[in-house]
């Protein structure tokens, strides 16, 4: 925090802690996200971290990286950090060759069966 320096994880500790001090309950989750909605970005579409926080009887959620609405988001896990759900956990060697991940928005009309 001091440094204001991180990746999405360090951000969403961050924030997962600050919501907890608060009596705030606070999830850790991960999964994709797309570019859906924004400007491109150059650099391919990584893993990501985002915390969801339960208010008013709800869970929202909120992306303490980008601090922005977003949409495409694609929920792979959730825990109460990132030691709970690695995005990998193997015992042994492992090598992976190839990890892509492509998200596009489906619109309405494609989205209901039985439209045409």
């Amino acid at each position: 925090m001091n440094e204001r320096v991180g990746v999405c994880r360090d951000f969403t500790h961050l924030a997962i802690a600050l919501c907890r001090a608060m009596n705030i309950p606070a999830r850790y989750c991960n999964g994709f996200l797309g570019d859906i909605g924004v400007p491109r970005d150059p650099a391919p579409m990584d893993y990501n971290a985002w915390f969801e926080a339960y208010l008013g009887g709800k869970w929202y959620v909120f992306d303490a990286r980008h601090n922005m609405p977003r949409i495409g988001r694609v929920l792979v896990a959730r825990g109460r950090d990132a030691a709970d759900i690695p995005m990998i956990h193997t015992y042994g060697p492992h090598g992976l060759q190839r990890f892509e991940i492509f998200t596009e928005e489906v619109m309405a009309s494609q989205a209901s069966p039985g439209k045409a």
